[in-house]
């Protein structure tokens, strides 16, 4: 059986934390949340409902993915495959199986949980995201014939795989590196597409306009950046 873990960015998602975690099925070896600098209860409520529980003070979800990271490459035992939910509670976890199943039957290295508009509850993505999600995933379709939709966070990828990428973004350009390394080591891919609704609290990115900005920056500098190397 493939081993599989979880790594969770969490900053002050105390009120959705602990139903994330529930909510992931068995067949995960072990949950990692990566608190990044909290200031409620989000550990508490974390370690309760059975996780690891890890603490990057240097803010930024780059820097909680890349602290989870960091800690599944000391363990002696290194697991199959990698998935990054966030700890909002606006995916829904137990679709894990739906993010794992191209990797485990298909033979693929990488997969993007793709919010797809059927399937979102309404006003779960602002109209920002929506439009930089389109923007990104045009920009890579135009220069690297990519078919990619979405820069979802629920996203499951080989371990060994996850390696290659040399991860460095350290905070709102994350996922679209990802994806650009993915398709410049020609990783096999593809998309399910999952259920997302209105997530447990205010957004950190999303929900304010300062965190719009430097997200939608970050994202167009990372394409084009690859575009022109």
């Amino acid at each position: 059986m493939a081993k599989i873990k979880v790594i969770i960015p969490a900053f002050n998602e105390a009120d959705s934390i602990a139903q994330v975690i529930r909510e992931i099925p068995d067949l995960v070896e072990e949950i990692i949340v990566v608190n990044n600098k909290s200031t409620d209860d989000t550990i508490a409520n974390a370690e309760k409902a059975g996780a690891t529980v890890l603490t990057e003070n240097k803010k930024g979800y780059g820097y909680a993915c890349l602290k989870g990271m960091d800690y599944v490459a000391k363990q002696s035992s290194p697991p199959d495959i990698i998935v990054f939910i966030d700890g909002d509670y606006s995916d829904y976890p137990e679709e894990l199986t739906k993010i794992v199943a191209p990797i485990l039957n298909d033979g693929k290295d990488f997969v993007i949980g793709a919010r797809v508009k059927k399937l979102r509850e309404e006003g779960s993505m602002t109209p920002q995201q929506v439009f930089g999600n389109w923007l990104a995933t045009f920009l890579m379709k135009l220069f690297f014939s990519a078919t990619f939709t979405d820069l979802g966070p629920f996203r499951a990828i080989r371990y060994d795989k996850l390696l290659t990428l040399e991860m460095e973004d350290k905070t709102y350009g994350w996922t679209v590196e990802m994806q650009l390394k993915a398709l410049k080591k020609k990783l096999a891919y593809t998309e399910v597409p999952v259920r997302y609704k209105r997530r447990i609290g205010i957004s950190k990115v999303s929900g304010t306009v300062k965190g719009s900005i430097f997200a939608g920056i970050k994202i167009l500098s990372w394409i084009f950046k690859y575009s022109f190397k």
